[in-house]
């Protein structure tokens, strides 16, 4: 981990302009009957999940160019967390995907993220890709597979999960599947649809009566003619048939273009069915960008809809918060750390909003007046708040340059052997 001292440093040059930004602001947002002390607090309280897999370079189809000190196995991994967390006090559980991260000895592993101060968010499970060793190709479906034991198996998987999940501390389990077709007449779509719902339900009967279970829908990839989770709607019906446990899980990069997100947000939230979100950005469709690289506004809005939610006290609200992002040009902790913090600026944002305004607004048909409410707290520069929050809490001020000043990706490269080839694939 980065030594404190680093942090320290870093500090102590931006104390001074930080306390003047920040008592400046303060000053703005009491003229708009806001404390900025309450919202710092808030802000500071606020906590989004690390993907175990992000921290490696990303890749695409075609390509994948390994970067320097890249983690090996899940306790590199859970170390670059730590390192994330401690650089910007916002990132407190990281979420496993299985089998990628399989220990033989799970308490070492429980114990290790205690060590490093972390604790364990969602099991996501993996059916999309065969294993060495597996008895059953998903080549063709894996919960939905017209074959038995193809099922069984994915079924089972899913089990594994939920067990490591139990002795790690986790409570819930997030599934996706790439199932699906790619020509018309490949697959009967109520068939198709009818074996997942019977897999989901025997994975559901094994869920801890404290878990929830996510399931995350996708337009298309690898399917590309039809998906069997493709929409919000298919995943409502998925979460409804299933039960109380069951919600959905939305990933801001898997809607069609210019799909009202927000939207499906508030309908989710309305029907008691939002499980929470992997944040990312995307410009042409599941491009896993760093989270606010190409449109901060609508991360914005779908915030709007949370703190909503949250100022209404609507009932169970409580949504899991993760990234799920892949890095191909930029080194993976600093783009986690900038998408952290880059969630938390949406949260804060969202509680510059004034509520009375907005509804009087809506109330009367004033559109313009409406929007202005919004862009009028989307405007607001809140670095000063999320500066102050980190410091608060001992983490950084500007995380990207304590940890560039700490050395921490030369450490590593020099200890993590360095990984060769070209193969293509996101793992």
């Amino acid at each position: 981990m980065i030594d404190p001292g680093v942090i320290a440093a870093g500090n102590e040059k931006t104390t001074q302009g930080l306390a003047a930004d920040y008592n400046a602001l303060g000053d703005q947002l009491a003229r708009r009957g806001l404390d900025i002390d309450e919202i710092t607090a808030k802000v500071a309280a606020y906590g989004v999940a690390i993907p175990s897999w992000g921290v490696g370079t990303g890749g695409t189809r075609f390509a994948r160019f390994p970067g320097e000190g890249e983690p090996r196995h899940i306790f590199d991994k859970l170390e670059d967390c730590a390192v994330i967390h401690q650089l910007t006090g916002a990132t407190p559980t990281v979420s496993l995907h299985i089998p990628w991260d399989k220990v033989d000895d799970i308490g070492e592993l429980r114990s290790r993220g205690e060590a490093l101060g972390l604790g364990f968010d969602a099991m996501n499970s993996n059916t999309f890709q065969d294993q060495p060793g597996q008895a059953h190709s998903y080549k063709f479906g894996s919960l939905t597979h017209t074959d038995a034991a193809t099922r069984q198996q994915a079924i089972e998987h899913n089990l594994e999960c939920i067990e490591i999940g139990k002795e790690l501390g986790s409570k819930a389990l997030t599934v996706w599947i790439g199932d699906g077709s790619n020509f018309p007449g490949q697959s009967n779509f109520a068939g198709q649809f009818e074996r997942y719902l019977t897999s989901m339900k025997a994975i559901y009967a094994a869920l801890p009566s404290d878990w929830r279970l996510f399931s995350e829908h996708k337009m298309y990839e690898p399917a590309f003619y039809s998906t069997v989770v493709q929409d919000w709607g298919t995943n409502y019906m998925i979460a409804t048939e299933l039960g109380d446990q069951a919600y959905c899980l939305v990933d801001l990069g898997h809607h069609a273009p210019n799909v009202n997100i927000e939207m499906i947000v508030s309908r989710l939230i309305q029907f008691g069915k939002l499980g929470g979100f992997h944040f990312n950005d995307s410009k042409y469709g599941d491009d896993d960008l760093d989270t606010a690289a190409i449109d901060p506004y609508r991360l914005f809005l779908v915030f709007n809809e949370l703190v909503d939610a949250e100022q209404r006290g609507v009932k169970d609200f409580d949504p899991a918060h993760m990234l799920d992002q892949s890095h191909n040009v930029t080194d993976p902790i600093e783009s986690l750390m900038q998408s952290a913090m880059e969630v938390q600026r949406a949260y804060a944002q969202a509680l510059l909003v004034d509520r009375a305004a907005l509804a009087e607004a809506q109330q009367a048909n004033d559109a313009l007046m409406a929007t202005e409410t919004l862009k009028r707290a989307f405007r607001t520069d809140v670095t000063p708040i999320l500066a102050r929050a980190r410091l608060d809490k001992g983490a950084a001020t500007d995380p990207v340059a304590a940890f560039r000043a700490s050395g921490y990706r030369r450490k590593v490269a020099a200890e993590r052997p360095a990984v060769t080839g070209a193969g293509g694939g996101i793992v």
